[in-house]
């Protein structure tokens, strides 16, 4: 263990629907599109009958929280309203939300109305990939449903954030303007709070992997960490694959981030990631 490591108790436990959900060994989370347009699932799950076939899937697989998401926000996507996007997700959040009473359910939106429908239809915890900046009502909300949030760093937004991003020094800005919201909602009472950096959401690939590198030095927030490094661009890029062939390029990351000290795995592939938890665990259990 480093000297940092010892300085910096990272909190590793949020509370969902009144119970600690422990977080020192590493959860997985399931993506779950209920869109025509995401970068890799776009239009497979946006029926309620497809979408309660594909979370029966990962829940076999054994996952651990399901993230349901009704606006793609790769780059360049085009931004729906709150209402459309409601209109997506509502049948197969209530669908889940029946089925497994007890599954952990996040919803993936930077609309405090939807986040705020969610929560009353059974979700558990909010991801904003915008930390509140494209809807200003969104701090508020969280602070009022006083459930987890997800707080994720984001230059620009999906439709100019990968055209020219820029940082002086990536890890240190990312860290202050995270610093900076988190401060925000603590101010509001929230307390839940959960870190994500945003690989891939105005970074270049060369930013992705020099955060990826010093992902430890996130341990200065004291809060949980989620990454969301799946079949992303900074794979293909490298190795010249597609989203569709980049399994194993992800589950390699997977095993980096979670040597770095990350909580939370954001997936499009539940077994595979479990899979690579398993073996970090028997690893770190060795004698």
């Amino acid at each position: 263990m480093s000297a940092k490591d010892t300085f910096f108790k990272k909190r590793e436990s949020i509370k969902i629907q009144g119970e600690i959900f422990d977080l020192s060994i590493a959860k997985v989370m399931g993506i779950l599109n209920v869109t025509p347009d995401s970068f890799h699932d776009g239009g497979l799950h946006n029926l309620a009958e497809a979408a309660l076939l594909k979370a029966e899937q990962m829940v076999a697989e054994g996952v651990d929280i399901i993230d349901i998401g009704g606006q793609s926000t790769r780059p360049g996507a085009k931004q729906i309203t709150a209402d459309e996007e409601w209109q997506r997700v509502a049948a197969p959040l209530q669908a889940i939300r029946s089925k497994w009473p007890n599954l952990p359910i996040s919803i993936d939106t930077f609309y405090a109305e939807v986040a705020e429908r969610a929560l009353d239809a059974g979700a558990d915890i909010i991801n904003d990939i915008s930390a509140g900046s494209l809807d200003k009502k969104m701090f508020a909300a969280v602070a009022k449903l006083q459930v987890p949030y997800v707080v994720m760093h984001m230059q620009g937004t999906p439709q100019n954030m990968q055209k020219s991003p820029s940082y002086h020094v990536a890890v240190a800005e990312i860290l202050r303007d995270l610093s900076k919201n988190i401060a925000s909602l603590r101010s509001l009472g929230v307390n839940d709070i959960i870190v994500d950096p945003g690989f891939g959401f105005g970074k270049t690939v060369a930013h992705n992997y020099d955060i990826l590198k010093n992902l430890s030095d996130f341990k200065i927030l004291e809060l949980p960490l989620l990454v969301g490094l799946s079949r992303k661009r900074m794979i293909n890029e490298v190795l010249k694959t597609t989203p569709e062939t980049a399994l194993n390029g992800t589950s390699a990351l997977h095993a980096f981030a979670l040597e770095r000290g990350v909580n939370i795995l954001r997936v499009h592939d539940v077994k595979e990631a479990k899979e690579v938890v398993t073996l970090y665990q028997t690893m770190q259990n060795a004698t």
